[in-house]
């Protein structure tokens, strides 16, 4: 009897490793530089025996990849949220998020609304949020302490100190500051031309603030550093970095909302490996495990309390850009219909030409 007992529980033991081996995936991701660092990826396979093939790549070709193998290739991939609904309605290659397989709990609530909204298609939700970004204003508070919002920009007390780039933020940031709403205009071109047509008005009278209009991230920086610049319009993180050396230089979110990316998850249309790419977006959210991700790279996650277990010093730099009404008022970028790119072009190239 000892002997039968013995082998049933055998059986039984080799029943479930049989099974657990059976369940376990190979999930192949197709995602950014930095956000699936080796130790987070190694924690996962222990903890849930499945395995991940890491491919690094940017937007366009995440969608090129995709749209060559009609979704196939990948189980999980991170495109920005705005490369999602249209990508999907013109060369269908991804499939539906299903929502009772993601831990809601685990994330920032507005980001993750937002994300469900610009990546919704047909009513089906494609995407989740994941790593995240702004613009708004790089200031060194002791010089400019006053600039709080775009506009700010082209007041008489930051002239000839002032820089921004002649791109999108530009004038999205601006229609914002000037009580516009241009992503509610980007299906209605009549609408959209007015809002650029203020504008590039308020560009042009803001010309004799700007100091130059700059192109690279180092060159910023180097001006602010500097002092030729105490105001301008950059990324949180340029913010940040000049923050470790001089602590009167810091990003602010604007009072009209400070401009966001968000790389999403989503599913390609051909993935076969759906329960390990579930199983990854919950893990990689949870809080600890977002921190990890910050760390590596470079920019802080949709994790409800991902900043918890941030470096201290980076971790304050955020909390004091970032405290929640300033992340609930954060414009997110939707996706972009192409004739827009045209009229913007038009209207950066006659400011530029103004004098």
């Amino acid at each position: 009897m000892k002997k039968i007992l013995t082998s049933g529980i055998a059986l039984l033991a080799a029943g479930v490793m049989g099974a657990t081996s059976a369940q376990a995936e190979t999930l192949r991701l197709l995602t950014w530089g930095g956000y699936a660092p080796e130790n987070v990826i190694e924690m996962f396979e222990k903890e849930t025996g499945h395995t991940v093939e890491v491919t690094k790549s940017n937007n366009e070709e995440m969608v090129a990849k995709l749209r060559a193998t009609n979704g196939g290739g990948f189980d999980l991939a991170q495109p920005s949220q705005d490369r999602i609904a249209g990508a999907q309605a013109e060369f269908d290659i991804y499939k539906p998020i299903d929502l009772s397989k993601i831990d809601e709990s685990l994330f920032i609530p507005s980001m993750l609304e937002a994300t469900k909204g610009n990546t919704t298609y047909n009513g089906e939700v494609y995407g989740v949020p994941h790593v995240w970004g702004t613009s708004g204003l790089v200031v060194n508070t002791a010089e400019a302490g006053d600039v709080k919002d775009y506009l700010d920009l082209c007041d008489a007390s930051v002239a000839g100190k002032v820089s921004y780039r002649l791109k999108r933020p530009t004038l999205i940031g601006f229609a914002f500051s000037m009580g516009l709403d241009p992503f509610a205009a980007y299906n209605d071109e009549e609408a959209y031309k007015d809002i650029l047509s203020k504008v590039e008005a308020k560009l042009i009278e803001c010309k004799p603030n700007v100091k130059t209009y700059w192109d690279g991230g180092d060159e910023i920086k180097n001006l602010l550093r500097s002092g030729e610049v105490v105001a301008s319009m950059a990324w949180d993180t340029g913010g940040w970095s000049l923050n470790e050396d001089n602590a009167d230089i810091t990003f602010v979110a604007p009072e009209a909302g400070a401009l966001g990316w968000i790389d999403t998850f989503v599913l390609p249309k051909r993935g076969r490996a759906d329960e390990a790419a579930y199983a990854w977006i919950n893990f990689v959210m949870q809080p600890e495990i977002a921190a990890m991700i910050t760390t590596s790279a470079g920019n802080f996650t949709a994790s409800q309390g991902g900043d918890a277990g941030v470096d201290e010093a980076l971790k304050a730099r955020y909390q004091a850009s970032f405290p929640q009404e300033a992340i609930d008022n954060i414009k997110w970028y939707p996706t972009v219909p192409a004739n827009l790119e045209t009229l913007e072009g038009a209207v950066l190239d006659r400011v530029k030409a103004a004098n």
